[in-house]
């Protein structure tokens, strides 16, 4: 199993793979009353992509509370805009369903931070950090793992972007479904070998 992909890699060696952008179906969720409908969609499968965004906070002891969650299946990728449809039952009950696995990279954060939104018994969370190590994965942040098992370079340029603008700008969305999709095919295609 620790054979097939790299232990480690440069950033040399990322600077000369394509650059990779989800570009399938997203759905942004706004309004309370869209979100019952996406927790649907969601429980229907076994397996979700993870991973939340905030407002970068630029002074010290500065907070902003998680601004998006993004949730994501192999066909389509939900955005929660958290601080405007809020954080209602329906996503901390999923957030807490053992039958559907919740796959990110450096989740323990980001669900700290869901929780200081909500009371909720986090359930059946895979962190690909952990999860590499039986692959023989050295690296730990999500650009990497993608250069090493898909071979691609992910830009982070929107990271540090306002996630709580009255619109998300278009490659706000393609960046945040890129983290929460990318995250489900790696644990995919690492299963597969």
């Amino acid at each position: 199993m620790g054979d097939i992909y790299k232990k480690t890699i440069t950033p040399e060696e990322i600077s000369g793979f394509p650059v990779f952008v989800y570009g399938g179906d997203v759905v942004v969720i706004e309004e309370p009353s869209k979100v019952e409908e996406a927790v649907k969609y969601l429980e229907a499968h076994t397996c979700v992509g993870f991973d939340t965004e905030t407002r970068p906070a630029f002074k010290k002891g500065e907070y902003h509370a998680v601004s998006l969650l993004q949730l994501a299946v192999h066909e389509r990728v939900y955005l929660f805009r958290l601080n405007k449809c809020g954080f209602p039952a329906s996503l901390k009950q999923l957030l807490s369903d053992n039958k559907i696995l919740k796959i990110g990279v450096g989740i323990r954060d980001d669900i700290k931070a869901l929780q200081r939104l909500g009371s909720f018994v986090p359930a059946a969370f895979l962190d690909l950090q952990a999860f590499v190590e039986d692959y023989g994965i050295e690296e730990k942040s999500f650009s990497k793992l993608m250069a090493i098992i898909f071979h691609v370079r992910i830009s982070k340029r929107q990271r540090t972007s306002n996630w709580e603008l009255p619109q998300l700008t278009e490659q706000q969305i393609r960046y945040a479904s890129t983290d929460a999709w990318g995250a489900l095919r790696m644990y995919n295609e690492l299963k597969r070998d």
